[in-house]
């Protein structure tokens, strides 16, 4: 990552056109650790370019895997996969690192890893990992920052109820259980589309899992799990992300490979505040915002299908704009309300006190030197940027790039003036 490249933005122009969407990057990210366990070369379709698609991959090469890409495909042989251990600077790179446990304590037998990284939103515990594992039979110790997980005589089934549906907590479930000897149900499990990709994969692989999807997940363990190919999902978050950019310049956006099914928590937000979107032919969803927008109900993250933690931030940079108050409530993360005072160096009135924010609309948005802090609210400061009068530069491009393939390029594509340049 270069910490010296920045986006720069001269605001004012109308999103109009058409874009394909980006593979899911949570998505292939527990994708690319799931081909731990298939004794073989898995082949996985449709991955962005992102940095923590890299850094999974060299997370593969470092246990023992072979990892090529050829343009939006990666080709993961893990005949030869016998590593159990990640490197700190590894993890350190990526907060999804974790997902990394599941698959390898169930390839091998034993994981070490140190506490993941990334995007500093504030704790992501991962309690509710390790008891589910331990309940799977692993033995876990956690010292100096390590966490050392064992399972000599091999993981069996277990009934696992989480506190919280946690998407990590349920994909590592998955990955441990698929080859643990017996049955395993997870009750209270995540039910983002995410999950279901994964699932589809493994059931490719070989594994016997019902419920994806729903509350509870039942999977029989088998012994052993064989390649397949897959297609990555679309990435939901990038799409709302788009039309957060179309919806802040007053534009209009036809989205391909978009999955609008999978977004409808948020879809209904756009719509409450004067937007128009419907989905026709073969993955198209078609939005109009081409009238001034005005506030929302209260917008609350919440689990799947509630309104997701990942699209606040953009949708907040939308609503600067409208006319009327809109109230944010940060039920996923406490510290993700970082891009706040960046907003308002770009002319928003916002005031954020612990989980809540409220937005004063303003009539219009000015450029300035602003900074991401984290990868959601980087979006965020780019779909202000867009609509501001003047010429906006974005630092921290290095967050954005973590989730985002060529952000500048796509933008471009569909009426933007934005570059991406690099400071002597």
């Amino acid at each position: 990552m270069d910490s010296r490249q920045k986006l720069v933005i001269s605001g004012g122009r109308r999103i109009e056109g058409e874009l394909a969407v980006q593979g899911a990057k949570n998505s292939v990210l527990v994708l690319l650790s799931a081909a731990v366990l298939a004794h073989g070369e898995s082949i996985l379709h449709n991955c962005p370019q992102l940095t923590d698609v890299d850094a999974a991959c060299r997370i593969l090469s470092c246990l023992g895997c072979r990892c090529v890409r050829s343009g939006g495909t990666i080709c993961v042989d893990a005949s030869t996969a016998a590593g159990f251990e990640i490197p700190e600077s590894l993890m350190r790179e990526m907060r999804s690192s974790i997902m990394f446990l599941g698959s390898v304590l169930g390839r091998t037998g034993r994981c070490r890893l140190s506490f993941p990284g990334g995007c500093e939103l504030g704790a992501r515990p991962i309690d509710l990992h390790l008891a589910a594992l331990r309940q799977m039979g692993a033995e876990i110790t956690e010292q100096h920052g390590y966490i050392e997980c064992t399972a000599a005589s091999g993981l069996h089934g277990a009934r696992i109820t989480l506190s919280f549906p946690s998407v990590g907590a349920t994909e590592n479930i998955l990955l441990a259980a698929v080859t643990a000897d017996g049955t395993t149900e997870i009750h209270n499990a995540a039910r983002e589309p995410e999950i279901c990709d994964l699932a589809a994969f493994l059931v490719k692989c070989g594994a016997r899992i019902s419920g994806a999807g729903g509350s509870v997940i039942t999977i029989e363990g088998v012994e052993r799990l064989y390649p397949a190919e897959h297609s990555v999902m679309p990435d939901r978050i990038v799409a709302g992300t788009y039309l957060c950019c179309a919806a802040a310049t007053g534009g209009e956006l036809i989205l391909s490979r978009c999955k609008s099914e999978d977004m409808t928590a948020f879809l209904a937000v756009l719509e409450s505040m004067g937007c128009r979107a419907y989905s026709y032919g073969d993955g198209k969803l078609y939005f109009d915002a081409q009238r001034r927008l005005t506030a929302p109900p209260t917008i609350r993250t919440m689990p799947y299908p509630g309104f997701p933690t990942d699209i606040q931030a953009p949708i907040m940079a939308v609503t600067t704009l409208a006319r009327g108050t809109s109230v944010f409530v940060e039920t996923i993360f406490d510290n993700r309300y970082r891009h706040v005072p960046e907003l308002v160096r770009l002319g928003a009135s916002i005031k954020a006190e612990g989980r809540v924010a409220v937005v004063e609309g303003v009539r219009s948005l000015s450029g300035a030197k602003v900074h991401a802090a984290e990868l959601r609210g980087g979006a965020a400061l780019v779909t202000a940027a867009l609509a501001a009068e003047g010429t906006s530069e974005i630092s921290g491009v290095c967050y954005i790039d973590r989730g985002y393939d060529s952000i500048e390029n796509v933008l471009r594509s569909v009426g933007a003036d934005i570059k991406r340049v690099t400071e002597k």
